[in-house]
């Protein structure tokens, strides 16, 4: 019996893979201490330096991640039912855009990688001239770009609970998971130009929580329903 809908599969078995990919990583992040907090450049690198091994195996699972969620993204936006109910000719619009700004979303976390494995050449020069400076800015960066991966996240999740099929009481879940994830991005900009302390933004990890287990519902929807629009 042929599939009727193998991108909704697909995308279900890409987003799973990505939110797995992103919970080892940070089983892996959070042990060890590399957080890689920027206004403490000089304990970053020497972390770094000294658990390359770690930060790199996390950051590998955090780019399968990011990359999954993209790809994910990708076909959900592709996957738009072609013939759509007259009253409701806004979905395929609105379904494109869920999955265009979740594709965003990844490749923006994929950028926050970039600067993180930057950071991971800066520590095995520990000599260079403005090193923790330099470190500082690119730690930096990659913060806010993550951030920006964030609220498109958030974006996505909006759209998708309105714009894709699904039962009332799991597009309603995705509306208050989107709330708590917006908490979460807005958190660093309430702490101005002094910068969100550590343990601020590991409350905005938690707060981002119920986006990622919100997809992994979904993608366990797609991967068993076959019938799902």
């Amino acid at each position: 019996m042929s599939d009727p809908n193998p991108r909704r599969r697909l995308a279900g078995v890409l987003l799973l893979i990505s939110l797995v990919a992103m919970v080892a990583g940070t089983a892996l992040v959070v042990p060890s201490g590399l957080t890689l907090n920027p206004y403490d450049s000089g304990a970053v690198l020497i972390a770094v330096r000294e658990q390359v091994g770690v930060h790199l195996a996390e950051l590998a699972f955090d780019v399968v991640g990011w990359m999954g969620l993209t790809a994910a993204g990708l076909v959900l936006a592709g996957a738009v039912h072609a013939e759509p109910v007259p009253a409701q000719a806004w979905r395929p619009y609105l379904e494109r855009l869920a999955g265009g700004l979740l594709a965003g979303a990844g490749l923006a976390g994929v950028l926050h990688d970039a600067g993180n494995l930057a950071v991971t050449q800066l520590a095995a020069r520990p000599a260079a001239p403005g090193v923790e400076t330099v470190a500082m800015g690119v730690l930096l960066t990659a913060k806010w770009t993550v951030n920006l991966a964030g609220l498109l996240w958030v974006a996505a999740t909006v759209a998708g609970a309105v714009g894709w099929a699904m039962p009332a009481g799991l597009r309603v879940a995705g509306l208050i998971a989107a709330l708590s994830g917006l908490s979460a991005v807005v958190l660093p900009w309430t702490t101005g130009a002094a910068g969100p302390a550590p343990g601020l933004e590991q409350l905005g990890y938690a707060l981002h929580l119920p986006v990622m287990i919100w997809y992994a519902v979904l993608g366990g929807r797609y991967l068993r329903r076959r019938d799902v629009p």
